[in-house]
């Protein structure tokens, strides 16, 4: 049996147990500096308490006897002790080409807890954790610069490749991204990890869990409905919450979050509310109390901790979820489902993406564009939405033109909260303007103009950057000018896409002035 399927089989019959906080348990240890450069680094130049990914080099006798008590206390999957082991992250201590190593080492530590414990009857599992990095590839760190970023998703992808590159190597059994505040850095995290399982040719599930405020909302803006649809084109193994708050609080979130994907549903909440000493308030009872009407609503599979919990807290949700069954999973379509900020939901079978482009007030809006008025542009924008424009079309052969105004539109809510449509071209073009957009829009056009292979390979790429792939009625013979020509593009676009294990959802047809087109 595969992990998947081993995992499958598992969140089937009972809930799955998640471990609860390194950090935490870590913080009990009080080590000092010394205790984390140990000898590999003692000369480094920079201080390093409070690195405490770097324990799994300096430490690993530490890391390892934390995970055993998880273990012990009844998780079913364990945390590899890597949240900021990406170069990003670890820039800050001056180990930013440290982030292979210490990945690697977090992943064989878990791994050496795992193998100790894991049974026939309850086998256990290493799950690679993947943090957000200390920067957001969508928020301003300067209102009055709109083009700025503290980072960018080339950026963000090597490090996140890299980071799990390690993982792997290590011996991790699935990848967690966690604590997602910023939903384009989560696709980053996503791309990079579809890259690197392509290479190996190997399967590994993928969990993505977000950080939410009191409203469901991620720090970039969407709420949990807009995340999931940006994010389930990587066909994740489970979505969930964690940390932000505790679990009284997140409950009506994550009850939402059970209604609407077609995975499993994981939560691991923080164990109260912080003092003003940073010590948590809820005691293990409290905490597996409030997670017990999860269990009885039904709405997880995966449940754990964050924040101020202990292998206390865990023994005490081992003990609460095993009277309860796990969540059913409901089946979400994507078909024609984007997202801005806020979720769009497209009535027909196809959207008329010509009546997009050529509206009046798209002719305006490409005006300001073209003369580099990209302010201007995105007041424009905004009047369109307002008048009701649902999805904004930004069509442009330029990429620095394109990059400019998304930087102006993507910082403007009343913009943002449509999905965009990329319309160029030059392939390029789209693909740095998909690198800049957290939502599921669209991108193109494609055709068939040069054969199959080269339209697979673009339809792809689109869906990995998360956006759908616009396709006009176009071969090699030319434009279809018939109803019967468009027929025929169609059926071998969607035969094309079933021989390929493509999803119908990752396209969608330009069947504009079909009224208009005579039949043979």
């Amino acid at each position: 049996m595969t992990i998947r399927e081993q995992l499958n089989t598992i969140a089937e019959e009972r809930i799955i147990i998640l471990d609860g906080a390194m950090c935490s348990v870590i913080q009990t240890l009080n080590l000092d500096e010394k205790s984390h450069r140990g000898a590999q680094f003692a000369g480094h130049p920079m201080p390093l308490s409070g690195c405490y990914d770097l324990l799994c080099l300096t430490r690993p006798g530490a890391i390892g006897a934390i995970h055993d008590t998880y273990l012990e206390a009844g998780a079913d999957i364990i945390e590899t002790c890597s949240y900021n082991s990406n170069s990003i992250s670890l820039s800050e201590y001056g180990l930013e080409s440290m982030s292979y190593e210490i990945s690697a080492a977090a992943a064989r530590v878990a791994r050496k807890s795992v193998d100790k414990f894991s049974t026939y009857s309850k086998p256990r599992f290493v799950a690679g954790c993947i943090g957000p990095t200390t920067k957001s590839a969508s928020v301003s760190p300067d209102i009055t610069d709109p083009s700025k970023r503290s980072t960018n998703w080339d950026e963000l992808e090597t490090a996140y490749y890299n980071n799990a590159r390690g993982l792997l190597d290590g011996g991790v059994d699935i990848f967690l991204i966690e604590s997602i505040c910023d939903t384009l850095n989560a696709k980053a995290a996503l791309f990079a990890i579809g890259r690197l399982l392509d290479e190996r040719n190997v399967d590994v599930p993928v969990m993505l869990s977000a950080a939410v405020d009191e409203s469901g909302r991620l720090l970039s803006g969407q709420s949990l409905e807009t995340f999931c649809i940006s994010v389930l084109h990587a066909k994740p193994w489970s979505i969930g919450v964690n940390c932000s708050f505790s679990a009284s609080i997140l409950f009506p979130h994550v009850k939402f979050l059970s209604e609407i994907v077609p995975c499993y549903v994981s939560v691991h909440p923080n164990a109260g509310v912080p003092d003003k000493f940073g010590h948590y308030n809820e005691n293990p009872e409290i905490m597996a109390s409030e997670l017990n009407l999860y269990f009885k609503e039904g709405i997880v599979n995966i449940a754990g901790g964050c924040c101020g919990t202990t292998p206390g807290h865990i023994a005490e949700i081992t003990m609460k979820a095993f009277d309860y069954k796990p969540r059913k999973i409901k089946s979400f379509l994507l078909k024609n489902t984007f997202s801005g900020l806020e979720p769009y939901y497209a009535i027909n079978n196809a959207i008329y993406i010509n009546e997009l482009i050529h509206s009046n007030d798209d002719k305006v809006l490409k005006k300001a564009l073209t003369e580099g008025e990209y302010e201007d542009a995105a007041d424009i924008a905004r009047d369109m939405i307002e008048r009701g424009e649902s999805i904004l079309n930004i069509e442009l052969n330029n990429e620095t033109s394109l990059t400019a105004f998304l930087d102006y539109a993507l910082l403007n809510p009343y913009v943002a909260k449509v999905p965009f449509m990329l319309t160029s071209s030059d392939f390029k073009i789209l693909i740095a303007g998909l690198k800049r957009v957290q939502g599921r829009g669209l991108a193109g056009p494609v055709n068939l103009k040069n054969g199959d292979a080269g339209f697979l390979a673009r339809v792809k790429l689109i869906q990995r950057y998360g956006a759908v792939a616009f396709v006009s009625m176009i071969d090699e013979q030319g434009p279809a000018e018939t109803k019967q020509r468009k027929a025929e593009i169609e059926n071998r676009i969607n035969k094309l896409l079933e021989e390929n294990n493509l999803s119908f959802d990752s396209i969608i047809f330009d069947l504009v002035f079909e009224q208009d087109t005579p039949d043979d």
